[in-house]
């Protein structure tokens, strides 16, 4: 790995600055979580990285949306630099290191131990997810959580909703600027071993420019967005287990920003978990759900003087469902060793339907794509003390999976004649990966820490079989995708305690067969396989990788000058290139999407006159926006704030500014010469809590 001078520097100045520890007002390092091995552990026994943020600490934060909050993780990022109060919800895949960022996630999002991402193409509809009721989110970088499957190639985020305990009302209120407003309601009740949740939001904002002003033209418009949520949840309390009950409705509507593009979408969530532990037996726990979709998008082009648009796509509607269930036991042994064994099995339908190709004021083209996917998985891990100051951990997950019912069909709309009617071959494999770690403790104040690991994840239904346009640049699927590979490691050093320390973590990573979106041919032309590709246009195809390599270095520190003073300093150096490929044009060239720096420096002060401070500046390095490396959007700094006042036990007033200095933020370019998308300006709101 080459570092620079700059990312010398930038590490030097990290490390001394401070003289801190892993951060982000994260949990000490006592504290349990599950996401990593799927059983409870001590996050200072775990040899990956792992970032807890507290229900507090989320809401204490200057962001409104809860994508936009776990940016104080450099690591952390969705597909482009937009969050999700402008990004098209296919454009909300999460990216954890720089691994490969695209619409379909290479990391898994859960909520309860219950899966989020989208079933039909991968991504994660952020604004779906409740904020003010969570107790923590848990945050694993790396194929370290590889106990997850297919979907956790690149990491995991699992949110957790605050224990049932006691009789509770909580209501929040929010206004803002550009039309902004925001409600959120969660009622509690508990009687006997019964308990009851019932909770409800509203949003509404009438949005933000997408273009930047000086290419901004009449058709342009504000990305308006209106969405809610409905959840209940019954819990029971039996002698030695815990069974619950929990369901979810979701919609939402989204203006694009010109008159036609719009998407909407809707959701229906049920599942069921139960878990306890044998009498001198092992803890255990179960799950099951069923998730069901809709979603309809349409796309248009728009004139070189934005003054008219011509619809190019109309997705009319892509029903997905997603149904399946796990079931995990921790058996604890003597000299603190213990052996986690689970299994878990997914299936997954989804198609889109959609009219294309505009032609002479209509859509001459109806198409169907799409199929069916199951994954059926097995795993288990055991850790130990191998010496005193050492711990091991060995773990192994086996998986077979299935893609069938493969399907891409076409008519036109002129005659009712069909002009494509391919059925792909049903395809299945078997995946084995192995990880391994190692954590050294000589003392309290020290840890030292390596994990190796292998993971995979089968391509979304959206890589194989939809082909899209933006614009004018075609985009074609491929239903030969490969399977992606992942081999990695890191390996750590934390030093110091909760009042002051640093931690700096190396990792490497070599992605096989990575589906990326490859440009082979540039209009204008009829170019085979794609059609007429306008003059500025380009033909791209989605395609296997050979090798990507991402490998890097994270550095944070905190720093407590007085008891009620946090500082705090983190720092992603990511190296992202393609080493091999089909493609010769791809070789050498970084990933789209990946910044090679990331810095973020925040401050969280309890001040005078029960004032609570927090404050964050974030740095992005340039990074740029399409694999040919010619499209690059330029550094960004923004700068948030929030200051908040509790009133007794029950009340909160809060104001936040996000984007404080007014910085345009550029998020994509669509041509060398625009248009220039970019993202929100300053952007003022606050409210109040209230808990009874």
């Amino acid at each position: 790995m080459k570092f620079n001078r700059v990312s010398f520097f930038a590490f030097i100045t990290i490390v001394a600055s401070s003289n801190c520890l892993q951060g982000q007002q994260t949990v000490p390092l006592e504290s349990m979580v599950v996401s990593a091995t799927r059983s409870p552990q001590a996050v200072d026994k775990l040899p990956m990285t792992v970032d807890v943020f507290t229900g507090d600490y989320l809401n204490d934060s200057p962001a409104l949306t809860l994508d936009d909050n776990l940016k104080s993780l450099p690591g952390f990022s969705l597909f482009r630099r937009s969050g999700s109060l402008t990004a098209n919800p296919t454009a909300q895949g999460v990216s954890l290191r720089g691994l490969g960022p695209s619409g379909a996630s290479r990391s898994l999002v859960l909520l309860d131990g219950v899966p989020l991402n989208d079933p039909f193409g991968g991504w994660v509809t952020w604004s779906k997810l409740p904020r003010e009721s969570l107790s923590r989110v848990e945050v694993v970088r790396g194929a370290g959580s590889g106990t997850w499957g297919s979907a956790a190639l690149g990491g995991a985020i699992q949110l957790f909703s605050k224990p049932l305990e006691k009789n509770e009302v909580q209501a929040t209120g929010i206004l803002g600027d550009y039309g902004t407003r925001s409600g959120e309601v969660m009622l509690t009740g508990v009687k006997g071993a019964d308990s009851v949740q019932v909770g409800a939001n509203d949003f509404i904002t009438s949005g933000f420019p997408l273009v930047a002003a000086s290419q901004r033209g009449p058709i342009d418009r504000n990305s308006a967005t209106t969405h809610q949520w409905a959840q209940a949840k019954w819990q029971h309390r039996f002698d030695v287990a815990t069974f619950a009950l929990n369901a979810r409705y979701f919609t939402e509507d989204r203006n694009n920003g010109t008159p036609l593009q719009r998407n909407h979408s809707r959701e229906g969530f049920v599942s069921a978990t139960a878990e306890g532990a044998a009498q001198n037996g092992p803890a255990w726990s179960a799950m099951g759900y069923v998730q069901k979709e809709s979603f309809s998008s349409f796309f248009t082009s728009v004139n070189a003087t934005r003054t008219a648009e011509t619809p190019a796509n109309n997705q009319f509607d892509v029903p997905a469902t997603a149904t399946g269930g796990s079931v995990t036991a921790i058996w604890q042994h003597a000299n603190d060793a213990a052996t986690t064994i689970g299994a878990d099995a997914r299936w997954v339908r989804g198609e889109t339907r959609e009219d294309a190709s505009f032609v002479s004021g209509r859509f001459t083209q109806l198409r169907y794509a799409g199929g069916q996917q199951y994954f059926n998985g097995f795993f288990i891990r055991h850790e130990r003390m191998l010496a005193a100051g050492w711990r091991g951990s060995l773990g192994v997950r086996a998986d077979y999976w299935s893609n069938y019912d493969g399907h891409r069909r076409e008519y036109s709309l002129l005659t009712g004649v069909p002009t494509r009617l391919d059925s792909y071959a049903a395809k299945n494999g078997t995946e084995l990966n192995p990880s391994a770690g190692l954590v050294w403790r000589p003392a309290s104040w020290i840890r030292a820490r390596a994990a190796a690991y292998r993971a995979f994840r089968l391509p979304t239904l959206n890589e194989y079989y939809r082909p899209f346009r933006v614009g004018n640049n075609i985009t074609e699927a491929n239903p030969n995708l490969a399977v992606e590979t992942l081999d990695g490691g890191e390996a750590g050093l934390d030093l110091g305690d909760p009042r002051a320390g640093v931690t700096v973590t190396g990792f490497v990573n070599e992605l096989h067969n990575a589906v990326g979106n490859v440009t082979v041919a540039q209009g204008p032309g009829n170019i085979p396989g794609f059609g007429v590709v306008p003059a500025g246009g380009l033909a791209i195809q989605r395609q296997n990788l050979s090798v990507v390599r991402v490998q890097g270095l994270e550095a944070s520190a905190h720093w407590l000058p007085i008891p009620k003073l946090r500082l705090e300093v983190s720092y992603l150096l990511d190296d992202a290139k393609v080493a091999a490929a089909v493609q010769s044009s791809s070789v050498g060239k970084q990933l789209p999407e990946v910044p090679r720096h990331n810095l973020v420096f925040s401050v969280d002060w309890r001040a005078p006159g029960d004032l609570h401070v927090n404050g964050r500046l974030r740095w992005v390095s340039s990074q740029f926006d399409d694999d040919q490396n010619t499209l690059k959007l330029a550094s960004a700094t923004t700068v948030d704030l929030a200051v908040s006042r509790r009133f007794g036990r029950t009340w909160e007033l809060f104001l936040s500014v996000e984007n404080l200095l007014n910085a345009q933020v550029e998020t994509g370019l669509g041509s060398v010469t625009g248009p220039l998308n970019v993202g929100p300006p300053r952007f003022t709101h606050g409210g109040v809590r209230w808990a009874w």
